[in-house]
C-alpha cells in the first residue's frame, strides 16, 4: 500500500443472519490504487463482507470510514455510489429484460434526457471495447438473450464505465467465473492497468493463481474472521491452500487410481462394462463423434459459447423424449446449470424443498409430500456434500453461492439418472469443497453413473477420463486424461488441430 491515507477503514465488523455469524470483529483498510485479494471456503464471510462494504447490507458493529469520515449506520448503496464504490456481482444484478444500454443508464443517473441512449451506448461501448476488444456484444441487445459470458462481461464494462464519477473502488466478487479463458485474461489485465488511474480493486476469487498472479496482497478469510493476510508476491497458490486451512491437493497418481485402470477404481455396479449411454453420429466427414459410456466422467472444453451447452441440452432434451437427429441417449439424465439464479434454484423456497424437489415421487404419500422425509433427505445430502446451514429449512438465499450450488449437484446425485450432466456446475466453489464434490462424482461414476462435465476452468479436467474440446460447434480434439495438457487444450480450443496433436507428442 502507498503511503496515502487509506480510501476505506473497516475495523471490527460484525454481521448475523439469524442464527448464523457471518462476519466476527473483521478488521479492513484499502489504499488507492490497492489491490487486494480476497479468499476462504463458502461462507467464510467473503461476500457478507462486501456488502457490508457496497451498502447493501447494514453492519450489526463496527467502524467505518471512507476517505477518513465516519460513514453513518444509514449507510446504502446510494451513499455507496457517491464514493466512487462499485460492484461486480457473483450473482449478476444486470435487469434481464432490458437492453445492454438501458442496463447502463440504471448506474449512471446523469444519462437523462433525449439523447442518454445514444449517450448510454457510448459509455458502456467504451468500456467494453476497452475492456474486452473484440466483445462481439451489440448494444442493444435484450440482456437475457447474451450468453453468461457476455452478460459477465456487461456487468464488469459497466462497474468500470466513467461518466461524471469514476470508479475509486470496484468489488469483484468472482468477477471471471461465468468468462472463457480469453475474456478472464483480458479483464485480469485490464484490472491491473486501472491502477494507474487510481482504481483500486477487491478481487475474490476462488481461482487462486488468478488472486496471487493480478494482486499486491491477500487477505484469507474463515468462519467470519480475518486468519491471515500476506504479500502476493512470491505466494504460490498452494501456500494459500494452505493458509485457507485446507488440506493438500491429492496427487495426480491418487486421482488416477479412482479411474478406470486404476488400481482403486471399483467395478461398477451390475458389471456394466462401459455401456454406451449417449451417442452423437452426427459428425461426418472423419470428424470425431461425442460418447459417453456408463462409469465414465467425460469432459467439455473449448472456449465458451462454441457447443458445450448445446450439447448437454441436446442430451438433456433427449432424455425426455424424441431423441435430437443423430444423437441416441439410452438413460434418464439429469442437469446441473453452473447459472443458478436463472437455471437452478427456486429462490423462494427453502433449502429443503430446493433439493428434494426432484424427489418427490419418492417422499410422497397418497399424493401429499411428506415433510419429515423431505426434511430427513435434505439432512442427509447435507451432511453428504457439506452444505454448510445449520437449518436445512431455512431459506434458500440464506446460503453463500457455492453451497447454493452444491444443493443443486446434490438435488441431481440424488435422484436414479445415469446420466448426470454438469454444465459448469462448480462456479463459485470454494477450493475444498471442489474436492470433495469431485471425489464423490468419482465414486458415483464407480458405481455405473455417466458424468459429462463442462469447465471452463482447464484444472477441473484433471478430474475426467476423456475430453472433447470445442470450436464453432464441433469437436477439434477427444483427449485421453493421462494426456491433457493446457497447451493442447488451448490448440484446439481454437481449431488448431495439428498443434493440438503435435502437443500430445
Amino acid at each position: 500500500m502507498s503511503d496515502t491515507p487509506p480510501l476505506v477503514v473497516m475495523s471490527g465488523i460484525s454481521k448475523n443472519f439469524g442464527r448464523v455469524r457471518a462476519l466476527a470483529s473483521v478488521d479492513l483498510a484499502i489504499g488507492a490504487a490497492d489491490l487486494v485479494g480476497i479468499v476462504g471456503h463458502n461462507g467464510a464471510g467473503k461476500s457478507s463482507l462486501m456488502a457490508v462494504l457496497r451498502g447493501t447490507v447494514a453492519r450489526d458493529e463496527g467502524r467505518f470510514l471512507v476517505d477518513g469520515r465516519e460513514v453513518a449506520a444509514d449507510y446504502d448503496v446510494r451513499q455507496a455510489r457517491a464514493f466512487g464504490i462499485r460492484s461486480v456481482f457473483q450473482e449478476l444484478s444486470l435487469c434481464p429484460t432490458l437492453t445492454v444500454a438501458e442496463n447502463t443508464r440504471l448506474s449512471h443517473r446523469d444519462l437523462k434526457g433525449w439523447g442518454w441512449r445514444s449517450a448510454a451506448r457510448r459509455v458502456i461501448g467504451k468500456a467494453l471495447d476497452t475492456i474486452f476488444p473484440n466483445h462481439g456484444i451489440l448494444l442493444d441487445a435484450v440482456v437475457e438473450d447474451l450468453s453468461a459470458s457476455a452478460r459477465q462481461m456487461v456487468e464488469v464494462a459497466r462497474a468500470f464505465s466513467i461518466l461524471s464519477m469514476p470508479p475509486r473502488l470496484v468489488i469483484l466478487d468472482e468477477p471471471t467465473s461465468a468468462l472463457d479463458a480469453q475474456a478472464a485474461h483480458q479483464f485480469l489485465n485490464y484490472i491491473v492497468r486501472s491502477r494507474e488511474n487510481g482504481i483500486s480493486c477487491l478481487l475474490i476469487s476462488h481461482r487462486l493463481k488468478e488472486i496471487v498472479d493480478h494482486t499486491d496482497r491477500v487477505i484469507v478469510m474463515r468462519d467470519g474472521r480475518v486468519v491471515d493476510e500476506r504479500r502476493a508476491s512470491g505466494l504460490s497458490p498452494e501456500q494459500l491452500v494452505e493458509a485457507m486451512g485446507v488440506m493438500a491437493q491429492a496427487s495426480e497418481t491418487a486421482v488416477a487410481q479412482l479411474r478406470p485402470g486404476g488400481s482403486g477404481r471399483a467395478k461398477p455396479a451390475a458389471q456394466i462394462e462401459n455401456a454406451v449411454l449417449a451417442h452423437d453420429a452426427r459428425s461426418r466427414g472423419g470428424r470425431i463423434a461425442f460418447t459417453a459410456k456408463a462409469g465414465e466422467i467425460v469432459g467439455l472444453a473449448g472456449l465458451d459459447g462454441h457447443g458445450q451447452k448445446q450439447l448437454l441440452q441436446a442430451i438433456f432434451r433427449s432424455a425426455l423424449g424424441p431423441a435430437d437427429a443423430g444423437l441416441r441417449v439410452d438413460a434418464e439424465a439429469a442437469y446441473v446449470s453452473g447459472d443458478r439464479r436463472a437455471e437452478g434454484i427456486f429462490p423462494l423456497w427453502s433449502i429443503s424443498e430446493n433439493l428434494t424437489v426432484s424427489l418427490l415421487k419418492g417422499i410422497a404419500r397418497f399424493g401429499l409430500v411428506s415433510a419429515r422425509d423431505e426434511e430427513a433427505a435434505a439432512r442427509e445430502w447435507r451432511s453428504r456434500l457439506g452444505i454448510k446451514t445449520p437449518d436445512v429449512r431455512s431459506p434458500i438465499l440464506s446460503l453463500s453461492g457455492g453451497n447454493q450450488q452444491k444443493v443443486l449437484i446434490a438435488r441431481a446425485l440424488a435422484t436414479d439418472a445415469r446420466i448426470i450432466l454438469l454444465d459448469d456446475p462448480m462456479r463459485g466453489v470454494d477450493v475444498s469443497s471442489k474436492r470433495e464434490m469431485f471425489d464423490h462424482i468419482r465414486h458415483e461414476a464407480a458405481d455405473g453413473k455417466c458424468f459429462v462435465l463442462y469447465t471452463t476452468e482447464t484444472e477441473e479436467l484433471i478430474n475426467c477420463d476423456r475430453i472433447y474440446v470445442y470450436y464453432q460447434g464441433e469437436i477439434t480434439a477427444e483427449i485421453p486424461r493421462h494426456e491433457l495438457s493446457e497447451e493442447r487444450v488451448l490448440a484446439a480450443s481454437f481449431g488448431r488441430a495439428e498443434e493440438a496433436s503435435d502437443a500430445a507428442a
